[in-house]
């Protein structure tokens, strides 16, 4: 997985690359077919925003998150981007294969 931080308007210091890296390092526990991650980190007067942009084998996952707190936007990011990925995951399953095998349908 490739990871890249950049800022708008922000210095990304190695605190926060290092941060960003360690809370989407845990989306490959849940997907492992992750080809890069795109995170950009902004500041606007007050509100500090995170967003990321996933590309998968399937396609790509956006996600962004604002807070009064860069870590607390960075961690909701990494929440709303774990449960877009496990959805994901769940859509690539093919459930009705496991109905045909049990006899029903």
């Amino acid at each position: 997985m490739d990871l890249t931080v950049t800022g708008h308007h922000v210095e990304v210091t190695d605190a926060l690359r290092d941060y960003v890296a360690t809370r989407l390092s845990k989306l490959e526990r849940h997907f492992d077919h992750l080809v890069d991650i795109h995170c950009v980190l902004t500041v606007e007067k007050l509100v500090h925003k995170a967003e990321a942009t996933i590309r998968l084998g399937g396609g790509t996952i956006h996600a962004e998150a604002t807070d009064g707190d860069m870590y607390a936007a960075i961690d909701n990011l990494a929440d709303k981007l774990d449960r877009q990925v496990t959805k994901h995951k769940e859509k690539l399953t093919d459930h009705r294969a496991r109905e045909v095998e049990k006899g029903v349908g």
